[in-house]
């Protein structure tokens, strides 16, 4: 008769504490596209959320110090015709990220270290 051993795993007593309101984001529409895809992309310097833009596709980009509300009229990242499916940081260069669209399209764009100002 044989037994198998299941280990249990080494973080079943580690808990985590959530951060307050204003050191999270907030204010920021989602896209509702039903597409496979986790809608954000993080590196090292930004954060970028793919979200709803009426006329074609978009995602904002928000440096990590950056939190809080978001204002709604906040620069988006945009030029695509159809919606915005996937983005993706270059791993070599933070300041590059790629975005795929709806209508069959990939942008390459140059973020300044600064973030979106316009």
């Amino acid at each position: 008769m044989s037994f198998r051993v299941v280990r249990s795993s080494k973080f079943r007593h580690v808990y985590g504490t959530p951060l307050k309101r204003e050191q999270c984001y907030d204010n920021i529409r989602v896209s509702k596209s039903s597409w496979d895809s986790t809608f954000c992309a993080v590196n090292p310097k930004f954060l970028a959320i793919i979200v709803e833009s009426a006329g074609g596709g978009a995602f904002i980009v928000l440096p990590h110090n950056k939190v809080g509300r978001i204002a709604a009229d906040h620069p988006l990242v945009g030029g695509h015709k159809g919606p915005v499916l996937d983005i993706a940081w270059c791993p070599h260069n933070d300041n590059v990220i790629a975005s795929g669209s709806e209508d069959c399209v990939v942008k390459v764009w140059q973020i300044p270290d600064s973030g979106i100002s316009r």
